[in-house]
């Protein structure tokens, strides 16, 4: 019998419940009525924030297009750069064997016949050598005569002279070089002043 008293006020139960859900579903409608201009005051509301929040990610979309546009612009001239200057350890190498050639055959015994031959031999060589590396961008900074230009040339000494202009390379003790317009090594010089 406990069983049947039980049922019958459980199914009284849930319908007051479901009354009083109901009841406050009804309220929380009532609440939640506004009026026309209340309404519409809160669709532009939401409309500007919506507005605003478009703004925002069309902005930073065209941020990240960018800064995407900017690495792949750096990428490639570090590419092209690491293109240019891949040997430029390898060419700084090589320049004290083209200056050797050099003073083998500026000191070298021109009147002698029996060295003509070897100093031909290392002419030819010489040359053979400064085309091989001005195929690959290095190229001799020979400055005599010119103005001097820090930016590639290395003043040694600076002598008084009433025959140039001041600041012109009266001697080159060293010659310079450059891979691809950068420098490798500046030429070593002699500049005149003006005379006293």
């Amino acid at each position: 019998m406990s069983e049947q008293n039980n049922a019958p006020e459980q199914e009284v139960v849930e319908p007051v419940e479901q009354v009083e859900v109901e009841q406050e579903q009804a309220q929380e409608e009532v609440q939640t009525e506004l009026s026309p201009e209340e309404e519409i005051a809160g669709l532009y509301a939401e409309l500007e924030a919506a507005k605003q929040t478009i703004t925002d990610q069309k902005d930073s979309v065209v941020r990240a297009a960018a800064d995407v546009e900017n690495i792949r612009r750096r990428a490639a001239q570090d590419v092209e750069k690491a293109h240019k200057f891949a040997l430029e350890k390898f060419a700084n190498e090589l320049l004290p064997v083209i200056d050797n050639l050099h003073r083998a055959i500026e000191f070298s015994d021109k009147e002698n016949e029996t060295l003509k031959p070897v100093l031909e031999g290392v002419e030819m060589t010489l040359k053979s050598f400064e085309d091989a590396v001005a195929k690959f961008g290095v190229e001799t900074v020979n400055p005599q005569g010119e103005v001097f230009n820090p930016d590639f040339h290395q003043a040694m000494s600076i002598q008084p002279s009433n025959d140039v202009a001041p600041n012109t390379v009266l001697a080159v003790m060293q010659k310079g070089y450059t891979l691809n317009g950068r420098l490798l090594r500046p030429a070593m010089v002699m500049v005149s002043k003006a005379a006293e």
